[in-house]
């Protein structure tokens, strides 16, 4: 969970809280996932809201492709019926805009539509895992430019902060005709309408952790959730380099000339926030290589590595994720 209620309006309905984004290779194409409503994962999909994968293919940090799914409210039995619309070229980015519906149906059944998307949602077990002491220390740490203190973590004693939980999951499984076969960048969002005819963007998630470290929104004139990736740069760019160099000087890791440089590297690999993939590739989200993510990658200690420039364990590994992992479509594990 490594969004885990970054907005006022997601911490209102967790079901547009997106905690956290994957994209890696599946049996038959590039598997996009969005889990949202973490912790509870029972409240479904909010009727009125959009769920969009955004899918930049040229590198500009503009989405050419969304899917986007849309949810109606449950029946009796608590399923939701539900419709995944495709949009490409200016339509990616109009809300408004109709769109194709490429696959239609209900939540918990896996279904393929006729351009071989295929899509499932409903509860599965928590991917992420995450030290809650350490996480606290780094991001005090990054957040106020100081000394790491790990004094209240204990190696013999590393807990999962979410373990044995689920989230609600949308898991796409893409064809090449759909992404292209080169490098793409995705990211998620919810949406919801307001009250003038237009829609409200309440949240958006690629990079783990990103906005919990750097706490983008406290404070700010600028909400990073309703915000996106093209602006990054311009909004953020300055605060991630002057943190980075900060920390690093705080902890004696380079000196400020040193801090100064690494922090604007920084800057430059964490943004735009997009998660980028070589389509057809291994994915991989290490300090030396961030290529897609896995589904139960230690990402938490390779964002560590990142913004300080020193390792931090947490003293945790993959088995600490909730329930394990299937081996075909949807791929996440089934919910405890």
């Amino acid at each position: 969970m490594s969004h885990h209620l970054d907005s006022e309006a997601a911490r209102q309905d967790p079901r547009l809280d997106i905690s956290d984004v994957y994209l890696f290779k599946g049996q038959t194409g590039t598997v996009f996932v969005i889990n949202v409503d973490p912790l509870s994962a029972t409240g479904g999909f909010h009727p009125e809201a959009l769920y969009e994968f955004k899918i930049d293919t040229n590198g500009d940090a503009v989405e050419d492709v969304t899917l986007r799914a849309a949810f109606r409210p449950k029946d009796s039995l608590g399923r939701q019926d539900f419709v995944l619309s495709q949009l490409r070229g200016a339509d990616a980015q109009d809300r408004d805009a109709a769109g194709r519906v490429v696959v239609t149906g209900q939540t918990e059944q896996a279904v393929t539509g006729p351009t071989g998307i295929r899509m499932w949602a409903g509860s599965a077990g928590e991917p992420f895992y995450i030290e809650g002491n350490v996480v606290t220390a780094v991001r005090t740490a990054v957040t106020t430019g100081s000394k790491l203190d790990l004094s209240a973590y204990n190696p013999d004693t590393a807990t999962n902060l979410f373990g044995d939980t689920n989230v609600t999951a949308i898991v796409l499984e893409v064809p090449a005709t759909v992404t292209g076969t080169g490098s793409i960048g995705f990211w998620g969002t919810t949406a919801l309408p307001d009250h003038h005819g237009g829609w409200v963007q309440i949240n958006r998630a690629a990079t783990p952790l990103i906005n919990t470290l750097f706490d983008f929104t406290a404070g700010g004139t600028v909400d990073y959730n309703a915000s996106d990736p093209v602006h990054d740069q311009r909004l953020f760019g300055r605060q991630v380099q002057d943190d980075v160099a900060a920390v690093v000087t705080a902890n004696g890791t380079m000196d400020a000339r040193q801090a100064e440089l690494y922090g604007r590297y920084v800057r430059g690999i964490l943004l735009p926030d997009m998660l980028r993939y070589r389509i057809g590739s291994t994915a991989e989200f290490g300090v030396g290589c961030r290529n897609g993510r896995g589904l139960t990658e230690p990402t938490p200690e390779t964002m560590f590595e990142i913004v300080l420039s020193q390792s931090v364990p947490m003293g945790l590994d993959s088995g600490d994720a909730t329930g394990t992992l299937r081996s075909s479509f949807p791929y996440l594990s089934l919910p405890i």
